[in-house]
């Protein structure tokens, strides 16, 4: 069973909370059965917990807070790297060094995911391509997600007009995740 670290789920909830409130997260958190509750209510960031809590806590957020549409999760990766990647790992960064920071993607999924790598194929002098292989399960608000990590990643290694396309997605049939990001 795929496995997700609990710091993804207090980024999400964090998000939740800075964007709607105290009010706003606890509207997501009644929308899940009471087991789910429970479990995000006492999340530990260095503990695995079932890729299915974390999949269900985004429906959640995307039924409340985001109008039944899933790109909502691309701002909450944005936030995500914002707080993880100036504080927690912020050694993952290489300032003016985007290449360099992207070489980092298996190590960087090993963080938050149990199972699968995420490998980086440099395309071009200012482009290159994410490929996530293997993980055992999946979703698009996960993907949007992704998307949006990597571009704000991205932008605090200093790249300016960043831009991540994702281009096959297991969630809509493919074999695999594919993101191709560029940037000037």
């Amino acid at each position: 069973m795929q496995q997700v670290k609990g710091n993804i789920l207090k980024s999400r909830l964090a998000f939740v909370e800075q964007q709607a409130g105290e009010e706003g997260k606890q509207r997501v958190l009644e929308e899940l059965p009471p087991g789910d509750r429970e479990a995000l209510r006492t999340l530990l960031t260095v503990k695995w917990y079932p890729f299915e809590l974390g999949k269900r806590l985004d429906d959640a957020i995307v039924r409340v807070l985001g109008d039944g549409d899933p790109a909502y999760f691309e701002r909450l990766g944005e936030a995500s790297a914002e707080q993880n990647l100036r504080t927690l790992h912020k050694a993952f960064l290489a300032p003016g060094k985007p290449h360099v920071f992207l070489g980092k993607a298996q190590a960087i999924y090993g963080l938050y995911y149990e199972q699968g790598r995420r490998e980086y194929t440099q395309t071009g002098a200012s482009e290159g391509v994410l490929t996530t292989y293997g993980a055992e399960t999946f979703s698009r608000p996960d993907c949007l997600t992704v998307m949006g990590w990597y571009r704000r990643a991205l932008e605090l290694c200093g790249a300016s007009g960043v831009r991540v396309v994702e281009e096959e997605c297991r969630a809509s049939g493919g074999e695999v995740c594919r993101y191709r990001m560029s940037w000037e």
